[in-house]
């Protein structure tokens, strides 16, 4: 469902893909080749949010105030990032969190369950876990950066082959 608010209405690319069950409210723009799966909710009514190029926010995810997904990150299943950034081809696990102001680096990943306390800086290419989430290894993995890329693929196989039934 897309819904405006305040007179502010999102701003999806023509070539993204919104599950008709995921809520996007007000101020939020979704790039070109992006993805918001089943249940999402991302709430555009206290700060611009931006789900860039090519990235995919998954089931049960929140997005919450000026909340910013470069191009091809991804954020897992029932993951919140709330008024923070999350860079160029970086993942948030599923059930992570990553609160107000926290930045996470390029290619980095924050593990399933973490939370990412505010005003933390994830360096690029670092695994953190925990919570509060640690730097725990360096991250080197191709099948990681090709996430985002699935992702692309697997919503365009969406919405060429999914049919609405009953």
């Amino acid at each position: 469902m897309l819904r405006s608010f305040d007179g502010v209405e999102p701003d999806v690319a023509d070539s993204a893909y919104v599950d008709e069950t995921a809520v996007v409210i007000g101020d939020v723009v979704v790039g070109a080749n992006a993805s918001v799966w089943p249940n999402t909710t991302i709430r555009g009514d206290h700060g611009r949010i931006v789900v860039g190029e090519g990235a995919n926010v998954q089931d049960n995810a929140v997005l919450h105030e000026a909340a910013e997904l470069e191009p091809y990150a991804t954020v897992g299943h029932s993951a919140i990032v709330h008024d923070a950034t999350v860079a160029e081809r970086a993942l948030v696990g599923m059930n992570a969190v990553v609160l107000d102001g926290a930045h996470v680096g390029e290619k980095a990943v924050v593990a399933a369950g973490s939370v990412v306390t505010e005003e933390t800086e994830v360096p690029p290419g670092t695994l953190v876990a925990g919570s509060p989430a640690e730097p725990k290894a360096d991250v080197d993995d191709p099948r990681l950066e090709a996430t985002a890329e699935r992702y692309v693929q697997l919503s365009t196989d969406h919405e060429e082959t999914s049919e609405r039934l009953g």
